[in-house]
């Protein structure tokens, strides 16, 4: 069972974790490229699928943590360093993907979707940017953590 539980949540990070990671990175090169050429007809519409592609899979992405404690203890290793180092993590990054990012690629597809939208989304873009890219990096310490387990006793 145990086997089958671990198989099951690195199957659903990388099918839930992995597209909300590539699309919010690939969010505000793409909202740039709506505000340098306004006139750009699919432009919108891949910034709302990208949108939708993060908050979609963000909410499906609930059963990672779940099958990771569930084959966590039946592995015995619950009060791990390593695991409880990973929970924080991966609480940060849902914090940052549920109360930064979303909302900041909601309120720059109603300002893009405004007539009277700037041109000037630096700013805004920037931090977004900023923002995913540490999401993504603690996303890849929790992997790093995941396999390398320090103190693990499995040997491996």
């Amino acid at each position: 069972m145990t086997k089958i539980l671990l198989s099951l949540h690195a199957l659903a990070a990388v099918l839930t974790i992995g597209p909300v990671a590539v699309a919010a990175s690939m969010f505000p090169k793409a909202l740039r490229h709506l505000h340098s050429a306004p006139g750009a007809s699919g432009a919108l519409a891949g910034l709302r699928t990208l949108h939708r592609i993060c908050r979609i899979y963000a909410g499906v992405a609930i059963v990672v943590p779940l099958f990771g404690l569930a084959a966590a203890s039946s592995l015995g290793v619950l009060g791990s360093g390593w695991l409880i180092t990973s929970i924080i993590l991966t609480t940060a990054a849902a914090a940052i993907l549920g109360l930064l990012i979303l909302p900041a690629q909601e309120s720059a597809l109603t300002a893009a979707q405004a007539p009277d939208a700037g041109p000037d989304v630096h700013l805004p873009t920037t931090r977004l940017a900023m923002l995913t890219g540490v999401f993504n990096l603690l996303w890849a310490t929790v992997t790093v953590l995941m396999i390398v387990r320090p103190g693990s006793t499995t040997g491996a």
